[in-house]
C-alpha cells in the first residue's frame, strides 16, 4: 500500500493556474501508475488524468487536454497535476489515487486501490 497526500489546491480566478501536488510514503511508489479525480459538490466522481509508473504514457479526459498536465518525480516521490486557463464550473475536491496492478491505462476508479484525502480548488467567475 501507498499513503498518499494532496496539496496545492486553493481559490483562483477564471482563465488562471495552479499546480497540485501528491505526496507519497510507502512502499516502491515508483511502480505505482498514479491518477487524478475531481468531484464537485452533487456530482459524481470524474477522472482527470493518470501517468504510468515511467512516466512516459499520459492519459486526459477530453475535457482539460491541452489545458492540464500530469508529472511525477520518483526521485521526490511526487506526482503533480498543472491545471492552466481553469473554468468555474472545474471547481471540485481533486483526489489523487495509486493504481492497482497491472491497471496501466485505466480511468475507472475501481481499478484505483489507493485514495488521497483530497484538496479544495475553487475557480472564481
Amino acid at each position: 500500500q501507498v499513503q498518499l497526500v494532496e496539496s496545492g489546491g486553493g481559490l483562483v480566478q477564471a482563465g488562471g493556474s495552479l499546480r497540485l501536488s501528491c505526496a507519497a510514503s510507502g512502499r516502491t511508489f515508483s511502480s505505482y501508475a498514479m491518477g487524478w479525480f475531481r468531484q464537485a459538490p452533487g456530482k459524481e466522481r470524474e477522472f482527470v488524468a493518470a501517468i504510468s509508473w515511467s512516466g512516459g504514457m499520459l492519459y486526459y479526459a477530453d475535457s482539460v487536454k491541452g489545458r492540464f498536465t500530469i508529472s511525477r518525480d520518483n526521485a521526490k516521490n511526487t506526482v503533480y497535476l498543472q491545471m492552466n486557463s481553469l473554468k468555474p464550473e472545474e471547481s471540485a475536491v481533486y483526489y489523487c489515487a495509486a493504481a492497482r496492478a497491472g491497471k496501466y491505462g485505466s480511468r475507472r476508479q475501481d481499478d484505483f486501490g489507493s485514495w488521497g484525502q483530497g484538496t479544495q480548488v475553487t475557480v472564481s467567475s
